[in-house]
């Protein structure tokens, strides 16, 4: 069987603006966060900020059509627009199950639920507003946090994948994907600049960089790969891989 990614629709089914947030300067730059300002420009901002995301959403869909069970539930928790949920909705094949997507952005749920009502598909999805610390998981065969761990603060993380481990059914997974840090000093800087360099070169100044990793201090905490795969092993998952990785950015497969 060839597998087509490009079947998958455009995830992002709304206009988008181009992300100019931080092209003039703030003193002192205020926090980021998902408001209504940052919604309106994300798509533009994902696609240009995080590498590979394009492909990221696609192989999701592959790999939740693969390991969701029949009449079990699917959550994409901190879904922002959901990009994640509709690709998995789009990519089932013959599936029956319930897609959860969760976020505490109202702008996001409501861009959400604006975006669903486009497409038209025998698979739910439902879109929540709530924090996903008390999110419940049950009956769960996909669960899916994309960049979203990052956001939590990291004395709660270990608690989170917990109940997500618990929540899932026995050949149920998490994918998991991140901006990462690494131990090694030259590796670490290395993969930075990279990352920044592929900014400058899709648009972005040096000045809006800048900004937004001040206004991203202490809001987005990256860790370490280590410090993913231990925290996933302590919460029971036996078998955790890394399907991709793109300079600082990785994403995990953990297996219960």
């Amino acid at each position: 069987m060839t597998v087509q990614l490009c079947k998958v629709k455009p995830y992002f089914i709304i206009m988008t603006k181009k992300d100019i947030l931080y092209r003039s300067v703030e003193d002192p730059v205020k926090p980021f966060e998902f408001n209504k300002q940052v919604v309106d420009v994300f798509p533009d901002m994902i696609e240009r900020s995080v590498p590979g995301y394009p492909l990221t959403i696609s192989m999701i869909s592959v790999m939740a059509d693969n390991f969701v069970q029949q009449k079990s539930n699917v959550y994409d928790l901190g879904c922002s627009l959901g990009a994640v949920s509709l690709g998995i909705q789009q990519g089932l094949n013959n599936k029956k199950c319930k897609i959860i997507g969760v976020d505490n952005s109202q702008a996001m749920i409501d861009t959400c639920i604006k975006n669903i009502s486009y497409d038209r598909h025998n698979v739910d999805v439902e879109f929540v507003l709530g924090d996903v610390l008390q999110t419940e998981i049950v009956n769960a065969s996909v669960v899916v946090m994309n960049f979203t761990l990052q956001f939590i603060p990291v004395d709660k993380r270990l608690m989170l994948i917990k109940k997500i481990y618990k929540g899932l059914l026995p050949g149920g997974v998490l994918i998991l994907s991140e901006k990462v840090m690494f131990d090694d000093k030259a590796e670490n800087n290395t993969m930075h600049h990279l990352h920044h360099h592929m900014k400058e070169l899709n648009g972005y100044e040096k000045l809006e960089i800048a900004s937004k990793r001040d206004a991203l201090e202490d809001v987005l905490v990256p860790e370490t790969i280590e410090s993913h795969m231990n925290r996933l092993n302590a919460a029971g998952f036996g078998n955790v891989f890394i399907w991709l990785k793109c300079l600082n950015f990785i994403s995990l497969l953990a297996i219960k």
